[in-house]
């Protein structure tokens, strides 16, 4: 076995894209040839993590690779940020439920793995899809990022090879629709939240960002927290602004990402959603580097005022996909 890796810059390559097409018209195969067996049998939340060997590579990840992206974790029991990322990965395969499968492989047990995929350091992911192997992130790195990643990743798998996913049974595991797996440990969450909307009616903005904070700190996946959160950063952000000034900034300085920036947040924060979006896209597009990485950002920020299951958010995600790959 000897991964191949899909050009992920947007760049044409004619031999990626004669790869990418084989690799779909396979993919379309297997999935047909299990849909006449009668279809997947859906997993339970605890299959959607693997542990995975030379041995068993073919069989649960290139092969699985037909049906869902895999995202390989490579780790070792010595290396401290992994013991950080791994759980982070395990969580969001889990959350994600079947729209991708992790498969964890420790380097020290698999070091032609190692070798074939190039791994100069460790934590290290790798996504397959379709039989098509490609490099995500290397050592630690922020929730947010590792979230647009994995939503480009999915993006991509839908888009090119036509994969939507493995079914979950969130009752296989006798955990009663996961309700054990998802509690938020114990503590002030009501009072805490409380205190950021009180700080809000107040106009203390500073105070109602750290009080968000405080229950993100305990439960970094805390919905209302972090929607919370993101809406009062956007206000801190815009409340000192001269709009006439920033507009014109913008106007005057398309390739000036901080003033598109500026522009986007008031665009949001006047309800003009779809602009906002096109905006950053559009400066994502334009840039390179570290103010593309700021664009990009910004724009992450921006879908978590919104929601993820908005329409507009969606839109944009699969407008961000396109200008990044």
């Amino acid at each position: 076995m000897q991964p191949r890796n899909m050009s992920m810059s947007g760049v044409v390559d004619l031999a990626a894209v004669k790869a990418a097409g084989e690799a779909k018209a396979k993919a379309e195969q297997t999935r047909a040839e299990v849909a006449r067996q009668g279809g997947p049998a859906a997993v339970p939340p605890s299959a959607l993590v693997i542990d995975v060997d030379e041995a068993g590579f073919e069989r649960d990840v290139l092969q699985r690779s037909a049906e869902v992206p895999v995202v390989l974790d490579f780790w070792a029991e010595w290396c401290e940020p992994c013991k950080q990322l791994g759980p982070l990965l395990e969580r969001l395969a889990v959350e994600y439920n079947g729209r991708f499968l992790l498969a964890k492989i420790d380097v020290d047990a698999n070091q032609m793995l190692m070798q074939q995929f190039g791994i100069q350091g460790i934590p290290a992911v790798f996504a397959v899809v379709a039989g098509q192997a490609l490099p995500l992130f290397q050592g630690a790195v922020p929730e947010a990022q590792i979230r647009e990643t994995l939503d480009q990743l999915i993006q991509v798998g839908e888009e090119r090879f036509g994969l939507t996913g493995i079914a979950v049974d969130a009752d296989a595991d006798g955990s009663g629709g996961g309700a054990d797996r998802t509690a938020r440990p114990a503590g002030p969450y009501d009072a805490l939240l409380e205190a950021a909307m009180s700080a809000l009616d107040a106009g203390d903005l500073a105070g109602a960002v750290q009080a968000y904070k405080n229950v993100l700190a305990d439960d970094p996946a805390h919905p209302e927290a972090k929607l919370g959160l993101a809406q009062a950063e956007l206000l801190a952000r815009v409340q000192d602004l001269d709009p006439a000034a920033v507009r014109k900034a913008a106007a005057d300085g398309p390739a000036d990402v901080a003033a598109q920036m500026a522009a986007a947040d008031l665009d949001l924060a006047g309800g003009h959603v779809q602009d906002a979006f096109g905006r950053l896209v559009e400066t994502v597009r334009r840039t390179a580097g570290e103010d593309r990485d700021a664009a990009r950002l910004r724009l992450l920020e921006l879908f978590e005022v919104i929601g993820a299951d908005d329409p507009r958010v969606t839109a944009a995600r699969q407008a961000l996909a396109r200008v990044l790959f």
